[in-house]
């Protein structure tokens, strides 16, 4: 014997509920700063922007180089549990029901960016000569910035274009 359908699942009335329960989820995490279609928050890349502030410091501040050096990378899920944002637990699960291939996209690029800072910190530490040192943080600010922005793009249901591209071809 088959298992029948609950034909009040199928009801216009359970339809309607259906989607004010999607409107409702969507507004909450719009309302927590989540973008409800990519399941992502822009938060998560304050992160990667203390780093790049600590990069651009070193050129005209060398003693900020400890400071850099001390930046260690974090997980998505690591941020914002370490985090003070208010909807924290919100941030984590809409992340972790984001929508795979966007979800995949964003995790390539955010451990690019940790890879890089990795990197770039690890040859700090082995240099000792202060031009050395601007020179590998001014290199990496340049290649980290656009990442931070397609990340960004990303999160906001962008794909891979920047802000700008996106405003000049929409």
């Amino acid at each position: 014997m088959t298992p029948q359908a609950d034909e009040s699942s199928f009801s216009p009335a359970a339809a309607t509920q259906t989607d004010q329960n999607r409107a409702d989820s969507a507004a909450a995490l719009a309302a927590a700063n989540i973008n409800p279609k990519s399941g992502l928050a822009t938060d998560y890349l304050n992160h990667f922007n203390e780093a790049i502030m600590l990069l651009e410091m070193i050129p005209d501040m060398p003693d900020c180089v400890e400071d850099f050096l001390n930046w260690r990378p974090l997980t998505y899920r690591e941020h914002f549990m370490a985090s003070g944002f208010k909807a924290r637990e919100q941030a984590i699960e809409a992340y972790e029901n984001a929508p795979p291939d966007i979800r995949a996209e964003f995790d390539r690029l955010t451990i690019t960016m940790t890879s890089i800072l990795t990197a770039v910190a690890s040859a700090t530490k082995d240099v000792h000569r202060h031009e050395t040192r601007a020179a590998l943080a001014t290199q990496a600010v340049g290649w980290i910035k656009p990442m931070v922005m397609r990340a960004g793009g990303i999160i906001n249901g962008q794909g891979g274009e920047t802000d700008i591209d996106y405003i000049m071809n929409h």
